[in-house]
């Protein structure tokens, strides 16, 4: 198959479906083209090594991946947020349109809805089929994230995704939550799978420049990923406080970068939390040598219903791990730990229920943590595998292509 992957993001910048994909599916015997931006996320700022044009071209492993200009912006500013997905939507499409090869399937990674919307302009225009991989629902998103709250826009997004969902060929979404959302709104439930996503599988558990770099002293607990206003980050700040006056010798230490970053350092500062480190964002081998590290990881999302039918990326990550992890997130993803047995359920927004919980975490014997973890891994292995969820992929392309050609 000739593949086109759009997404606006891709390696450099931490992503799920992005050259770990693109690599795998040229393995397959597949051709992969890659229609991205130029990296900026999480920080909003141009990696370093790169420079803004009107297109750059690589080859890496056999995928060849197009960057096209875009407005870099990762921050509260909702102008900028705006300007940064559609400058992304119109060189996108124009490139979709004009330059990039004629492809059999094109995969379009969402968030945000407008590379979704580029790629069912750019499917329509040149007759090939469309499938999207929806990680957010908008603009549930938008409203939970307090990103946007303006009603009319609201509603006029909503349209705009019930006109994707209605002319892709096939919708993948990371939860059964999600489905059943997706068809209480009218999608037809037979163009909708459920792909779990899946985690970094690179086994890294040597020290970074062959030292530690967590904390030598005390019980370790790694938060890694975006650092937004959707994680609950002011809750994992007020649990680290709670810890401090208990004199309970836990590290909580953040990895990562996001529009809450700075928020939390002050925060930090304020209140005197020695026992809160930060680590600035790092290549993902990396991420994963910190994680085998840790003694425990930490999920949270604030408490919103949309949060309760999601699974954040990362537990993927942390399963394949296999370290004992703190899930403060409602519904699927608390569903997947329980299922797993590899570690702690947790009600959302409540500082005092993260405390007992990662205090109940501390008084564990040392073969019962290790359990909780191998238990995550197994079930990483068994379920969630790389392996596993490209090849569920394969099947779908192919079965967009068939059912286009026979509509």
């Amino acid at each position: 198959m000739k593949i086109t992957l759009m997404t606006q993001w891709f390696e450099p910048e931490p992503t799920l479906k992005g050259l770990i994909f693109g690599k795998e599916l040229v393995i397959r015997g597949n051709e992969v083209e890659v229609i991205t931006g130029f990296p900026n996320y999480p920080g909003g700022r141009v990696f370093k090594g790169y420079k803004i044009k009107l297109l750059q071209r690589e080859n890496i492993d056999g995928v060849e991946v197009n960057r096209v200009p875009l407005y870099p912006s990762h921050n509260n500013s909702a102008i900028k947020r705006v300007a940064n997905y559609l400058s992304f939507f119109f060189s996108s499409l124009f490139f979709g349109l004009f330059k990039a090869k004629k492809s059999d399937v094109i995969y379009a990674y969402h968030p945000p809805l407008t590379t979704a919307l580029s790629a069912i302009i750019i499917g329509k225009v040149r007759n090939v089929p469309v499938v999207i991989d929806i990680q957010d629902l908008w603009p549930d998103t938008l409203k939970a994230t307090g990103m946007l709250n303006n009603t009319f826009i609201l509603n006029l997004i909503s349209k705009v995704c019930l006109y994707i969902y209605k002319n892709t060929q096939e919708i993948v979404v990371l939860s059964p939550g999600f489905r059943k959302k997706l068809i209480d709104r009218g999608v037809e439930a037979n163009k909708i799978s459920v792909i779990y996503n899946w985690g970094p599988e690179a086994e890294s558990d040597l020290p970074i420049n062959g030292k530690k770099i967590l904390p030598k002293e005390g019980f370790n607990i790694v938060f890694a990923g975006n650092i937004g206003k959707a994680q609950g980050i002011e809750t994992i700040l007020e649990s680290a406080n709670l810890l401090l006056k208990n004199n309970i010798n836990v590290n909580i230490v953040f990895v990562g970068d996001g529009i809450q970053l700075e928020f939390a350092k002050e925060k930090v500062n304020k209140d005197g939390l020695q026992n809160v480190r930060f680590i600035p964002r790092v290549p993902m081998e990396q991420v994963n040598a910190i994680l085998c590290e840790a003694d425990a990881l930490l999920v949270t999302l604030i408490d919103d219903e949309l949060f309760s039918i999601t699974v954040p990326s990362k537990t993927q990550a942390y399963l394949f791990a296999g370290k004992p992890i703190i899930m403060g997130v409602r519904g699927d993803a608390a569903d997947m730990i329980k299922n797993s047995n590899s570690g702690i359920t947790v009600l959302p927004d409540s500082p005092e229920l993260l405390f007992e919980s990662i205090k109940c975490l501390t008084e564990l014997p040392k073969s019962k943590l290790e359990e909780l973890g191998s238990n995550g891994k197994r079930y990483y292995t068994e379920q969630l595998s790389q392996a596993q969820g490209i090849s569920n992929f394969i099947r779908l392309f192919e079965k967009a292509i068939i059912g286009f050609k026979n509509r």
